[in-house]
């Protein structure tokens, strides 16, 4: 299963997302995409996600069960504690 949340983004990447993967909330969405449908939307989201956020959640082979990727402004940043991935918050 893949979550991707998008932050303060344009309508029309929402809109763009919702071909492959459910809204669940707004700015929240869940699939199950392959491997090579969600690189293709993640290189979409990197290059268009302007002054927002765009945060996917995708499986993998570690102990979590699950890698972070993140593009944009970083209100939320992953951070690697001893191979535990968390997420932090910037102070501005």
């Amino acid at each position: 299963m893949t979550v991707v949340v998008l932050i303060a983004v344009a309508e029309g990447l929402r809109g763009h997302l919702t071909r492959w993967m459910v809204e669940v909330a707004a700015g929240v969405f869940v699939g199950n995409p392959s491997t090579r449908i969600r690189d293709r939307l993640w290189a979409t989201l990197a290059t268009r996600v302007g002054d927002g956020q765009a945060i996917m959640i995708e499986p993998a082979r570690n102990e979590q069960g699950w890698a972070v990727r993140t593009a944009g402004r970083d209100r939320w940043v992953p951070v690697d504690l001893d191979g535990l991935i968390l997420s932090a918050r910037l102070r501005r």
